[in-house]
């Protein structure tokens, strides 16, 4: 039976791993390792994984720690059990604001990854590692991007950027003696079939965008918007990665986790519009205008946008997938067309935009 190890509790991505771990009923432990201020909101998700799911409580352990100390700041008699015990690690703690400092970004994302490194390091009957990246450790390069790609010197549009690759490199380093898989997912975004999600962030500025202006007799274009916008399901990036997580031929490789045919985010914008709005932009904002306005922090919290967003209508990257379309068609496995689950995000998010503060489900 496999035991795992979690970071990145309560976050979006590993409760859905969580969850699918639990379906599929071939594990014998799982542990969660939680900052000690997220402590009341993780027990709060397991308590409810837990009486959705089924599953003993006694088979989810939160564990106190901290990534960005030594030894991930855990008893050492539970890291001894823990690192005796676990099969796979997930690492997927990280800070995913596009605005983040450099300091503060650095000490998570990349102080942190170096000891979740060595942490994983000393386990004894490891299995697979799996450390979730980002397809956007590209930085600023344009056209094909592979996914055997890293360092080509490239610079970067956000300190989350950067600090993500640093971080990757790190990863990579360790493949050689550590069963390794790393996963570069697109922008994450609702379940393809319910459209359900934890929160209206991130790839949810368009609409956040869209909300504020909708009472608005025409509504624009955002920039000329040439660049693929590589939106991907929870759904695929949960089925994908335990498939890649658990396969033998993975292991040491690097996977892209976006969508093979995205759209040009003018497309995605106008796709946006026609579903939540039942109209066609007309007019165009220039892209430095929107940037400008939200340069004020008071129009960013008004839209609830972060200018470092707007970075992605322009820098025209196409992430290649090859590699895991082969790995994952085995097992049928394929991510779902935008324009076809399109609709369920937008019916999710005018289920809830006018609370969008609450704490949203997970499924």
């Amino acid at each position: 039976m496999k035991s795992y190890l979690f970071t990145g509790i309560p976050g979006f991505i590993s409760a859905n791993l969580i969850r699918e771990i639990i379906r599929q009923k071939d594990f014998d432990h799982i542990y969660l390792l939680v900052l000690e201020q997220a402590f009341d909101e993780a027990n709060n998700l397991l308590n409810h994984i837990v009486i959705e799911e089924r599953v003993a409580r006694d088979k989810l352990t939160i564990v106190k720690g901290d990534i960005t100390k030594e030894g991930l700041a855990i008893n050492q008699r539970i890291a001894n059990n823990i690192q005796h015990d676990v099969t796979h690690v997930f690492h997927l703690a990280a800070l995913y604001d596009l605005a983040v400092p450099y300091d503060i970004a650095h000490k998570v994302n990349v102080i942190g990854t170096n000891h979740v490194n060595n942490f994983v390091s000393q386990c004894d009957n490891l299995e697979r590692f799996v450390y979730f990246s980002t397809a956007y450790v590209s930085g600023d390069r344009e056209g094909k991007i592979y996914e055997h790609e890293l360092d080509h010197g490239q610079s970067f549009k956000n300190h989350y950027e950067k600090t993500k690759f640093e971080a990757e490199k790190l990863t990579e380093a360790i493949k050689p003696n550590v069963p390794t898989t790393i996963i570069r997912p697109g922008i994450v975004i609702g379940h393809s079939q319910s459209g359900s999600t934890s929160k209206f962030d991130g790839p949810y500025f368009i609409l956040n965008y869209l909300q504020r202006l909708k009472s608005l007799p025409l509504i624009p274009y955002l920039g000329k918007g040439n660049a693929l916008a590589n939106f991907v399901p929870i759904d695929y990036i949960v089925k994908g990665t335990m498939h890649l997580a658990h396969s033998k031929t993975s292991e040491g490789k690097t996977f892209h986790l976006t969508d093979p045919n995205p759209y040009h985010a003018q497309d995605v914008y106008e796709m946006f519009t026609q579903a939540y709005l039942g109209k066609n932009p007309i007019g165009n904002v220039p892209l430095t205008i929107g940037k400008a306005f939200l340069s004020f922090s008071s129009f960013r919290k008004w839209f609830r946008i972060e200018k470092e967003a707007l970075d992605y209508f322009y820098c025209e990257s196409d992430f290649d997938c090859s590699e895991t379309i082969e790995e994952l068609q085995s097992a049928g496995i394929s991510c779902p067309d935008l324009k076809e689950y399109l609709p369920a995000i937008v019916r999710y998010y005018k289920k809830f935009e006018n609370d969008w503060t609450k704490h949203i489900e997970i499924t």
